[in-house]
């Protein structure tokens, strides 16, 4: 669309009923801010500018916002006196110029840019107010959109409906698209004369109406515009960016046995033909390659699962981990900030961390790569086709060769060359009937704490 638009997203609520020591558009759904979620949708309609009206917490929440490319203006309200005052907060920008004006709010985090783009198209086919409704069958409470012959005559509260109104099923969510040119003119005349001497934003469909110009209503669904006001509804809207995400990965080719259990992050990634298991959760930065298994109970997040590549059960990936085609981490392994070679096997109890694991290398049961010394972090090599036993510590930093063998229970505390044999541990020393010793010296001990009981 080849007209220039500016965003209004009003974020300065007190967020009270939220109970929390930060401003409620901070709160993450699905790893990230609900504020941020906004903007990303904001700027899908193709626009780059957004002024952000802030109050608590300004500067995290308008950190939070810019997001890719967008230039975000914060501007701070400093008293709450409705929404047609908040928009007017950022009267500095509206008045930059553009063609188009949208208004959106930082608590109504499932919207997307469909609607925007849809009030946007309405304002180029000749509309100067766009107010973006929804069809609910439980209107109560909601002010109702009354349409006569394709244009938005009122938006009726409620309380101020006749009995045919408050049957209208279309219902207000607050949204909306201005023109431009005429933004900062209807924004100006808006009054405050109600009960709660406060501007409302709604009153744009009546003054605009007054001055002959043209008001409409795009559609938008109900579930997109739920917004976010305490713990409750955090949980839902969670619940609802969860199934959406859910049923479309699955739509495009991933197979997902309990869909319900798995979680997701804003930005995972997952591959056509990937298998995820029930109880699955991916933090941020998780890209899943097609073909690969994610076994039960495992979390990843931060990293990179390549094609056939198998994860799990109880496994845990963790920022940095890159797991090469057909390469295995099993349960109860955790790997961070490494790469596993094609093929290789690290395959339970063990950890690997700071480290380059080589192709079709295995790693035995309970290895752990000892990476930190307490101050700064070492890496570990280990070479293409290596083998290292189980129970081994490799204390880094230090590498083991291509086809190199570490003994089990060894501590390498030195580089082992290619091919080579590493032990590293004491040799074992058998004392016949010592054992039948200790024990009867335990059991005598025993009796005699029993005897002075």
């Amino acid at each position: 669309m080849n007209r220039s638009c500016l965003a209004v997203i009003l974020a300065a609520g007190d967020s009270t009923r939220m109970k929390s020591s930060m401003s409620k558009v901070l709160h993450p759904v699905a790893g990230r801010p609900m504020i941020a979620h906004v903007a990303h949708s904001v700027a899908s309609t193709g626009i780059s500018d957004i002024a952000l009206v802030v109050g608590r917490d300004a500067d995290a929440v308008a950190k939070a916002a810019s997001i890719a490319d967008l230039r975000v203006t914060p501007f701070l309200q400093t008293e709450r006196r409705g929404t047609g005052h908040a928009v007017l907060a950022a009267r500095e920008a509206i008045e930059r110029g553009y063609d188009d004006v949208i208004v959106a709010y930082a608590d109504v985090p499932l919207i997307t840019a469909t609607p925007f783009q849809a009030a946007r198209e309405a304002l180029a086919a000749g509309s100067d107010v766009v107010v973006i409704g929804f069809h609910t069958d439980k209107p109560a409470g909601y002010g109702r959109l009354i349409v006569k012959d394709g244009e938005l005559v009122a938006i009726r509260e409620e309380k101020d409906a006749t009995e045919a109104e408050r049957a209208v099923t279309w219902c207000n969510s607050g949204l909306m698209a201005i023109n431009g040119a005429k933004a900062i003119d209807y924004l100006t005349k808006i009054g405050n004369a109600n009960a709660k001497g406060e501007y409302y934003l709604t009153d744009l469909v009546e003054i605009a109406r007054a001055a002959g110009d043209k008001v409409t209503a795009v559609d938008a669904p109900e579930a997109e515009l739920t917004g976010c006001n305490n713990r409750a509804e955090l949980a839902v809207i969670e619940r609802l960016w969860q199934d959406r995400r859910r049923e479309e990965l699955m739509i495009s080719g991933v197979t997902m046995i309990a869909p319900e259990t798995v979680f997701l992050a804003f930005d995972t990634e997952i591959g056509q033909d990937a298998v995820i298991e029930p109880n699955v959760v991916f933090g941020p930065g998780a890209r899943i390659d097609s073909g690969a298994v994610i076994h039960a109970f495992s979390h990843i997040e931060g990293a990179h699962v390549s094609a056939d590549a198998t994860v799990g059960p109880f496994a845990r990936l963790r920022p940095g981990a890159d797991l090469a085609e057909g390469s295995k981490v099993g349960n109860f392994c955790e790997v961070k900030n490494a790469d596993v070679g094609k093929g290789a096997k690290v395959n339970h109890l063990t950890y690997i961390g700071d480290a380059t694991v080589g192709a079709g290398s295995n790693i035995g049961a309970g290895t752990i790569t000892c990476n930190y010394d307490g101050v700064n972090k070492h890496k570990t090599i280990i070479g293409e086709g290596a083998f290292i036993g189980s129970n081994s510590s490799l204390v880094a930093p230090v590498s083991v060769g291509d086809g190199a063998y570490v003994a089990s229970g060894s501590v390498i505390t030195a580089d082992v060359p290619a091919d080579a044999l590493a032990l590293g541990r004491a040799r074992q020393d058998t004392k016949p009937g010592r054992a039948k010793l200790i024990r009867e010296r335990a059991l005598a001990i025993k009796a005699a704490k029993k005897a002075k009981s």
